[in-house]
């Protein structure tokens, strides 16, 4: 392939990946997009510029070595390309999926300034499909063992990528999940046809080949404490990674109505257990025609996707703002309207109405009017008095955030938390104030993103390197 100019290269146009079409994936689990050729990789790769101080790199918070991946793409090394971001992040097939990179590393792109940034996602997503799916994977060195032992609760995004960049170190990883498959989030919150479970699997199964070793259904707080793994185990260091799993409700009438689900119950049931399925599978989940998902994140775009691929006949959006702050990533928003759902914005609900079953099926709502910016910088929402209506619903999902399992923290002594009841960490290091436990992700920031939750393992994972190492 001829050698392109700077100018020629900032000129060719962004590529986008296929995807299945909305009337056909709206009735199936499948992934959306089909993911890059290896064509279209090489033309989207050929436009990074490789500056000089690639401000993309500053923008990752795993600190993938951007530049140097995409020239690889160039020269049709895609084994190789993910193999340099496996570097320093563990988890590229699930990153180039769900992570906000249009916030992050595209969010700095040079070439964003006048044209649409690299995209960089998808790069990163092709190159480790392609590594996999031609069975080119290859375990990294691995240092000599250091004798240190480390516990890790929690396998979402913190947990994993603090085990594989601590088993690479040397030291003797374990994992324990509460859950009876690995990955946290990535497996019980994010649906397959945004995230397939094949791919956590994959690299799940990446970081066991090089040593990790994975405890499903041992439920730290109850099996064993966190005091019990340093003093009685044997282990030199803990991380704490279980995330942000307890939902939150709105804590109006009618909330205890049969068909009422948290957004955690709704998505845990059909991902992880895989309702959608049923029969097949043997977790039921209730299917109804009138779906009304509330809140405006992903969570609450992966929660009415879903409702729709069950079988709803209606999936609405409720949301109490506009679609301008609404918190979900934009190819969320636009893939769900893509698909038919119904976005009530300007809305929230007051009561839910039940039948003489016990069964929702109305539920009363106001419109909202935007006032002055809040303390998230976005407009506070304004109730309109006398503006109250009614929406036909037989299945409600709640999905207005998360907070944490208070179970770690309360069997662990001297673990200091803040008023949400998030463990208090320092942001450099993710010491907690108890000697030799550490955390990061969701238990430290509340629900945030995948990418975050991977940084903070990062982190995590040098501050306990070197804690161990100076451990007498």
């Amino acid at each position: 392939m001829p050698e392109l100019s700077k100018v020629e290269r900032m000129k060719l146009p962004r590529q986008s990946m296929l995807e299945q079409k909305p009337e056909e994936r709206k009735h199936n689990f499948k992934e959306v997009p089909f993911g890059y050729t290896p064509e279209l990789a090489i033309q989207e790769a050929q436009r990074c510029i490789q500056c000089k101080i690639p401000k993309c790199v500053e923008g990752c918070p795993v600190e993938v070595q951007i530049p140097q991946f995409i020239e690889l793409i160039t020269e049709r090394k895609f084994a190789e390309a993910s193999r340099k971001i496996k570097e320093t992040n563990s988890l590229p097939a699930i990153c180039g999926r769900v992570c906000p990179q249009e916030e992050q590393c595209e969010e700095r792109c040079v070439l964003g300034k006048k044209f649409k940034p690299v995209a960089i996602g998808n790069l990163e997503r092709f190159v480790s499909d392609y590594e996999r799916d031609n069975n080119l994977t290859e375990l990294p060195e691995i240092a000599p063992s250091t004798g240190k032992k480390v516990a890790i609760i929690g396998s979402g995004p913190a947990g994993l990528t603090a085990a594989g960049d601590l088993i690479r170190l040397g030291h003797s990883v374990t994992i324990f999940e509460a859950l009876h498959k690995p990955g946290g989030v990535l497996v019980y919150g994010i649906p397959e046809f945004r995230l397939p479970k094949s791919i956590v699997n994959s690299e799940v199964e990446y970081l066991k080949k090089m040593g990790v070793k994975v405890m499903t259904s041992h439920v730290i707080g109850k099996i064993d404490t966190v005091d019990e793994l340093l003093n009685e185990e044997g282990y030199d260091a803990v991380f704490i990674g279980t995330g942000a799993g307890l939902p939150n409700f709105m804590r109006i009438p009618g909330e205890n109505l049969n068909g009422v689900y948290s957004a955690n119950e709704f998505l845990t049931r059909s991902n992880l257990m895989k309702a959608y399925d049923f029969p097949n599978a043997d977790t039921p989940i209730a299917k109804g025609k009138n779906v009304a998902v509330l809140g405006g994140g992903n969570t609450a775009m992966d929660s009415v996707r879903t409702a729709l691929r069950l079988g709803a006949e209606n999936a609405y959006i409720v949301y109490r703002r506009s679609q301008v702050e609404m918190p979900a990533r934009a190819a969320e928003i636009h893939h769900a309207e893509q698909e038919g759902v119904q976005f009530i914005l300007l809305t929230n609900p007051v009561r839910f109405i039940g039948n003489k079953d016990g069964w929702v099926e109305k539920m009363e709502c106001i419109r909202m009017e935007l006032g002055e910016p809040d303390e998230s910088g976005r407009c506070r929402p304004i109730p309109i008095e006398g503006s109250n209506f009614e929406i036909d619903v037989d299945i409600v999902v709640i999905a207005i955030g998360n907070r944490s399992n208070p179970l770690v923290v309360q069997t662990t002594p001297g673990l200091k938390t803040n008023r949400w009841g998030n463990i208090i960490a320092d942001p450099e290091t993710m010491e907690t104030s108890k000697r030799g436990v550490f955390a990061g992700g969701d238990i430290v920031t509340g629900g945030a993103t995948v990418i975050l939750a991977a940084g903070a393992g990062k982190k995590a994972a040098r501050a306990i390197h070197d804690f161990v190492m100076s451990k007498k």
